[in-house]
């Protein structure tokens, strides 16, 4: 391994997920590497919608990974979502089985839009200035991002750098789907920086998207903490299967990546990062 470069790890998926994601975990170094003995972690999962898995989070996802990050030491693990905008999150968790699964997991649920809303600036911001999001975010100590990989009728894709929308409070994501979605969506993303991020891409959506859309199945989890590194390892995926879809752009031309890559989010370029398979 060349140690002057983040780590993208790619799993093929063999039937038992809890050992796909110990592989992909341990390749970039073992839970221990990012939790710490006390510490609180944020997971971020994909539920905007209530619609099955890869329209939302696939409920196994979690019993897979909040025992490994108690093992690690954390001392608490939070679920934190807020739906699109026009739908109630807390009916969405209900209907999907999260808090039964958080509780025999001993996990808590924020449902962000009961909690609190910060107010803040984006110093970077080109298209998006100011912005509510959760106080959630500033009160752990690691945050997880948990994307599904699918297409998207308005972003073109969506995968890590998208999650960031459920921290934002749900009227301004009015404005923010009204243009220069994809590159708001990196603009956001400034604000926090995630610790790890496990993809589930067992299966995708290859046309239409977020929430319904033909669906394949590449069965590969993918880790790694580098946002732009693992959306272009997914957009790769998607680009595979011959589709009807928005993504026929040069991977790095994508808006939400060139946009995340001026910002200096990660990974500039292929050079940038090592993809381990496994």
């Amino acid at each position: 391994m060349m140690e002057d470069k983040n780590l993208i790890s790619k799993i093929k998926h063999k039937g038992d997920i809890k050992e796909s994601i110990q592989k992909a975990v341990n390749l970039l170094g073992g839970w221990k590497k990012f939790i710490s003995p006390h510490e609180v972690v944020l997971l971020k999962p994909n539920y905007n919608t209530a619609d099955p898995f890869p329209g939302s989070t696939s409920l196994d996802i979690f019993e897979a990974i909040i025992p490994s990050i108690y093992a690690a030491g954390a001392k608490a693990v939070i679920i934190g979502e807020s739906s699109t905008f026009s739908l109630n999150t807390r009916k969405i968790l209900e209907k999907r089985g999260v808090f039964d699964a958080c509780q025999r997991l001993g996990a808590k649920v924020y449902v962000l839009e009961e909690r609190e809303w910060v107010k803040k600036e984006i110093p970077q911001g080109k298209y998006l200035k100011k912005v509510s999001v959760s106080y959630v975010l500033d009160r752990v100590d690691r945050i997880i991002l948990l994307p599904c990989l699918k297409t998207h009728i308005q972003s073109r894709f969506t995968a890590s750098l998208k999650l960031a929308v459920g921290f934002m409070k749900a009227p301004e994501r009015v404005f923010l789907h009204l243009r220069k979605l994809e590159e708001k969506v990196a603009e956001l993303n400034t604000l926090f920086k995630p610790d790890l991020i496990i993809m589930d891409a067992r299966k995708c959506f290859v046309t239409r998207g977020p929430d319904k859309g033909d669906v394949r199945e590449p069965n590969l989890i993918l880790a790694g903490i580098d946002r732009i590194a693992i959306d272009v390892e997914g957009l790769k995926i998607l680009k595979s299967f011959p589709a009807k879809n928005k993504l026929d752009l040069p991977l790095w031309e994508f808006p939400q990546i060139k946009r995340a890559v001026e910002l200096g989010l990660g990974a500039k370029s292929e050079e940038d990062y090592e993809l381990i398979e496994g």
